[in-house]
């Protein structure tokens, strides 16, 4: 589909106030790349000031503020005399090391005008689906709130390698936003909302509401923005209100320069319904945060006790393996016909496990040692998909 640019004349509809939103206490808050910086690369500073001032009203009036910022390669290009955003992870992470101190202080200046101050959360997908590293982030959050700051998240794209990051800051503003059990997620960039096709062209409609998935089936959903300085698009933003939804979170998107009404809960942009029942927050990080390092294969038997009776995963159940994981990975379980019906965070490393199929932990005890006598994959590290 095609996208509109923010500023649309388009601000109220029907003079509705969405109660959902003005209802939140706690709100994330996610921007892209291209609302905060230049085509050339560089912050441009009324933008993330106009941002600033509209999250610090709602600090002031008693709620809780979250802040996903992209911004970091984008803002390390003109440093480095970047003509265009890189493509190779080398270069990629040389910007944002450069440009994520340039954000971030930044946005300290913008906040400390109302006398906020900011806290600079970077995390990748180890940080927040192994379970040590997910009570940490948590905690880390948490107290920030708790002081009356304003946490300030990015991807730490300096170290993240293409095997552990989300891919996409809007994908990460959807799990953050799960994260911190957030009452509402606002998605803003250079998009007034989710439109019918390319506004540009006759018979395109902006989409008001979404309540499920057959208010998407008819719509032609495209790339990213005209900006090519960020790296989602219209297929990211679904998405991340389809995970954020999922977890029982309103959504909105719309264009960052409405990011003031659309707090407001006036009725712009596009708003997603959220669904009722929330899961576990953490299990929701690992169905939708991580990428399978490995299979294993189940026998009909451990699918029925994993999925059926929600078990943990015992050696005895699992015909083969694949991959090449370590102790703490995630891994996708699979059914007798290869399709996986589970993920979880294994509990071997892919070449100890071979030897241990088929027995059980009892005779692998016996013959190997006490430590031997663990679950593969433990229920409590394990989501179904």
């Amino acid at each position: 589909m095609g996208t509109r640019r923010g500023g649309a004349a388009v601000t109220t509809q029907n003079g509705r106030v969405r109660e959902a939103v003005t209802a939140a206490r706690r709100v994330v808050v996610k921007i892209g790349s291209s609302s905060l910086t230049t085509a050339a690369g560089g912050l441009a500073g009324e933008r993330v000031d106009a941002l600033v001032d509209t999250l610090a009203a709602l600090a002031a009036d008693g709620r809780e503020v979250v802040l996903v910022s992209s911004g970091a390669i984008a803002a390390g290009l003109a440093p480095l005399g970047l003509a265009r955003r890189p493509r190779d992870l080398a270069t990629q992470q040389a910007a944002a090391s450069v440009g994520q101190g340039l954000l971030i202080g930044r946005y300290a200046a913008s906040f400390a005008r109302h006398r906020l101050t900011v806290g600079q959360v970077l995390l990748t997908v180890d940080d927040v689906t192994r379970r040590a590293h997910y009570r940490n982030a948590y905690r880390t959050l948490r107290k920030l709130l708790d002081v009356r700051a304003v946490p300030i998240v990015n991807e730490n794209d300096t170290v993240a390698t293409e095997e552990i990051r989300f891919g996409d800051n809007d994908r990460l503003a959807a799990l953050v936003a799960a994260l911190v059990h957030a009452d509402l997620l606002v998605l803003l960039s250079d998009v007034d909302a989710l439109w019918t096709g390319d506004p540009t062209r006759p018979g395109a409609a902006r989409i008001s509401e979404v309540r499920g998935e057959d208010d998407l089936a008819h719509v032609a959903i495209g790339g990213s923005g005209r900006s090519g300085v960020g790296t989602g698009g219209m297929v990211t933003k679904v998405e991340a209100a389809r995970i954020a939804t999922g977890f029982g979170i309103p959504v909105v998107l719309t264009a960052a320069p409405l990011a003031a009404p659309a707090l407001a809960g006036e009725a712009v942009g596009t708003f997603f319904h959220a669904r009722r029942q929330r899961p576990a927050a953490r299990l929701f990080w690992l169905a939708h945060a991580t990428s399978p390092r490995g299979r294993l294969h189940l026998d009909e038997g451990a699918v029925a006790a994993v999925v059926g009776r929600r078990k943990s995963l015992l050696p005895a159940g699992i015909t083969a393996v694949d991959g090449a994981f370590t102790a703490g990975d995630p891994v996708d379980l699979v059914d007798t016909q290869g399709a996986p019906v589970a993920r979880g965070l294994v509990n071997y490393d892919a070449v100890e496990l071979p030897g241990l199929l088929g027995r059980s932990t009892s005779e692998l005890a016996a013959a190997l040692g006490p430590a031997y006598e663990r679950e593969v994959v433990h229920r409590d590290d394990l989501v179904l998909l």
